[in-house]
């Protein structure tokens, strides 16, 4: 194997961006974990990998593949060219999580081709919903929001989806949804390029910071609601107050960005504070679940 080739595999890893899925956007699947009578937990961690490994890293090196992007993106700043092998595999691993998912059920299998299919309008210039404010954020909501959290219910061992759930799922889908164009910060002169119009375009830095203050807090008193009533009022309250002191602290830093391209680096420390303070929040409740009830 030629250096070149090995190369263009390690860009090719790169492109999957597999610390903004463990890390910022698998905060939905885990979440379910905590609504979860009794846990299968083989399945719900190889689940795991098929969703964020599979499909969402197999979507992002798709999105990649199609934006060719040169300047800083969400968790990747100095994105490496692609060739079109990659955009070949990034389908088939999406393909082959599908085939996988069917092995949970249709139900499963479902929702996965929903995220799926999602991703493709989201990226594909045949459709290019990415560049259209509204339904790129449609796509994440449900992509990445209230799919995730639902296929994390099914994977570990729900028998079939409640009204609740669905609720749950979109109280984590405004959360994460929230923070999405945030990203779209450093991205204005890219995306105008391509002939995009992002969120952050069409509304501006204080459309972006009025909408993360509104959605962030809605959805979080959703799942504290949630968490009070279906799992234990403890974990509902320490829900509620960590996110309204992670809100501040998040807001604070996000209403002094002046949208600039060397933000880079605080824009992301915003995803990933926020997100490692959800994880943290899952895995801390997973503890005392195992405790105390």
């Amino acid at each position: 194997m030629n250096s070149t080739l090995l190369t263009q595999i390690w860009h090719f890893i790169l492109h999957l961006r597999l610390h903004y899925q463990f890390f910022i956007l698998s905060g939905g699947y885990l979440l379910s974990a905590l609504f979860a009578d009794e846990m299968n937990w083989n399945q719900y961690v190889l689940q795991f990998l098929n969703v964020h490994f599979l499909l969402f890293g197999g979507a992002t090196a798709y999105n990649s593949y199609w934006d060719k992007d040169e300047g800083p993106i969400g968790g990747l700043k100095n994105p490496p060219k692609m060739t079109k092998w990659m955009w070949v595999v990034s389908l088939l691993m999406q393909f082959i999580g599908q085939l996988w998912a069917l092995t949970l059920g249709w139900e499963f299998a479902l929702i996965y081709l929903v995220s799926l299919i999602l991703f493709w309008l989201y990226s594909t210039p045949h459709a290019r919903w990415k560049g259209r404010p509204l339904l790129s954020l449609f796509v994440i909501a449900v992509s990445t929001g209230t799919n995730s959290f639902l296929m994390g219910r099914l994977a570990s061992g729900a028998e079939q989806l409640s009204i609740h759930d669905g609720l749950i799922a979109f109280g984590v889908a405004l959360v994460l949804v929230s923070l999405y164009p945030v990203s779209q910060i450093f991205q204005i002169e890219e995306d105008a390029k391509r002939g995009d119009k992002t969120f952050t375009m069409k509304f501006r830095l204080q459309g972006v910071k009025l909408f993360y203050v509104s959605l962030f807090m809605t959805g979080a008193l959703i799942i504290s609601w949630y968490l009070y009533e279906l799992t234990d009022p403890y974990l509902g309250l320490a829900f509620g107050i960590l996110s309204t002191i992670s809100c501040i602290n998040i807001g604070a830093i996000l209403f002094r960005l002046k949208g600039k391209e060397e933000e880079y680096r605080k824009v992301m420390m915003i995803k990933f504070l926020a997100s490692i303070g959800f994880l943290i929040f899952i895995f801390a409740g997973l503890i005392y679940k195992g405790i105390y009830m």
